[in-house]
Order: structure tokens, then C-alpha cells, then sequence
């Protein structure tokens, strides 16, 4: 079975300047062609475009709903990637008439001086200097 990564990112807003693009629509095209050369590049399929629905804050207590264009990308898992994700036919042979296995989570110890009461004790050199400056002012 394929196994498939997906990768959505928002459509450009504005075009491109190019050589022989005159046209807002030309150059909204250009800027739509980059992006998605760009991310064909990097191995991604392109799917579909949607316009979802966002809400976003106006003013302190406000919000309105906004709508983003957003872009639909996919491409496919590579083998090592998915017998990561899934275990593999043997694997699932042998736990399947296997009771399932819980595991209790580890737990570190916490040292007990987190949990002490008492207030940590001043040092030596501190509770002695009030005593000599005591006996200097006598």
C-alpha cells in the first residue's frame, strides 16, 4: 500500500514581475508556476487548491472570518519511512494472536530536596559574620 506525506501552503497573493507577463492575471500565473516548479522540485505532487475558512482577531475582543487560499501537495513515503510508521507483515502475523503488550512508562527519580519543608540552611561563613561585627562594636 502507498503511504503518502502531505504538504499544504498558501497560494501566492500577488504576481510576479517576468519578461512578457503583462497582465495582473500573467503575472498572478507566473508566481502560481514558481511556486509550484519549486515545490515539483523537491519531489511534491500537487493535488488541489481549497479555500478554507479562518477566524481571526479584530481589535481586543473582535473576530471575523477570513478565507485562505491554501495549496495541496503530496508525495510518496519512501520504504524505510513507512516500515518505520507500520510494522511489517511478519511483525503483525505475530502480534496478532498475541495479547496486546502494556508497558508502564519510566519514571525518573525525584530528588527528595524538591519535597523538603524545612527552608535551606544559611552557611557557615554567613551566621558567624553577625557575631563578630557584634563584638567589634562592643
Amino acid at each position: 500500500m502507498k503511504c503518502f506525506e502531505y504538504q499544504v501552503v498558501p497560494a501566492p497573493k500577488k504576481g510576479e514581475k517576468a519578461k512578457g507577463a503583462k497582465t495582473p492575471a500573467d503575472r498572478f500565473a507566473v508566481a502560481l508556476t514558481v511556486l509550484m516548479n519549486k515545490m515539483g522540485v523537491a519531489g511534491w505532487e500537487y493535488i488541489r487548491a481549497d479555500t478554507l475558512p479562518c477566524d481571526e482577531r479584530v481589535g481586543l475582543t473582535g473576530s471575523k472570518t477570513v478565507y485562505q487560499h491554501m495549496l495541496v501537495f503530496r508525495r510518496e513515503l519512501h520504504a524505510e519511512a513507512v516500515e518505520m510508521l507500520e510494522p511489517s507483515a511478519s511483525k503483525k502475523a505475530k502480534t496478532q494472536n498475541a495479547p496486546p503488550i502494556l508497558l508502564e512508562p519510566k519514571l525518573s527519580p525525584i530528588p527528595a530536596e524538591l519535597f523538603s519543608d524545612s527552608e535551606p540552611d544559611e552557611p557557615e561563613d554567613l551566621k558567624a559574620q553577625p557575631k563578630q561585627a557584634n563584638a567589634a562594636a562592643k
